[in-house]
């Protein structure tokens, strides 16, 4: 690896934001998830979770559209909602569904700064109500139009340049928040070699 190469990848992951993800829920289109894996990755998240219990799991991503981000994320499949959250209640104090409801709040009102997971719902009946239940609440992106919906990849793509806001106000990437056993593993899987 070459010095440049070496100093680009310790800047992206100096920059990785551990406290912050994003979890699919069924969602149909693999070019949808690659779409949102390259959000995902410019906003310096590392791991996403991609639920499939309604359908079958994705055996690839829509390369396209991801431009190869997703060999730079680490990704969990879960095939089982209940192991799913299980997984994530270990790792984030909140967990907020994309859901239009009476209770939702706007993405706008959400601490970010803090350890969150974000859900979004299939293409075409967003979040289960099983995963609301699970939720410790529901958020809206601000519309003002006819259609009261977007695109999944691009409800992903508003909502994280939000979390990017407001976490990058309170400095989150100004210090390398990644350490220990999982920086040294994603070391290793980008063919860092230690001289």
């Amino acid at each position: 690896m070459t010095p440049e190469r070496s100093e680009r990848l310790t800047n992206v992951l100096n920059k990785r934001q551990p406290d912050l993800t994003v979890v699919l829920e069924n969602v149909f289109d693999p070019h949808n998830i690659s779409a949102v894996m390259r959000t995902c990755d410019a906003v310096g998240i590392q791991d996403i979770y991609i639920l499939n219990n309604k359908i079958p799991p994705h055996k690839k991503w829509g390369e396209k559209s991801s431009s190869s981000a997703a060999k730079w994320l680490t990704i969990h499949q879960f095939t089982d909602a209940h192991e799913c959250f299980a997984a994530l209640r270990k790792l984030y104090q909140k967990i907020y569904t994309t859901h239009l409801s009476t209770d939702a709040v706007s993405l706008h009102e959400l601490n970010l700064i803090e350890s969150v997971a974000l859900v979004f719902g299939n293409e075409h009946s967003g979040v289960s109500d099983e995963i609301i239940a699970m939720a410790d609440g529901n958020f809206i992106i601000p519309q003002v139009g006819i259609i009261k919906s977007l695109n999944i990849s691009v409800a992903c793509a508003v909502s994280l340049y939000e979390a990017f806001r407001q976490k990058n106000n309170a400095g989150h990437y100004k210090t390398n928040r990644l350490e220990g056993k999982k920086l040294d593993s994603l070391k290793t899987s980008w063919g860092f070699i230690e001289e």
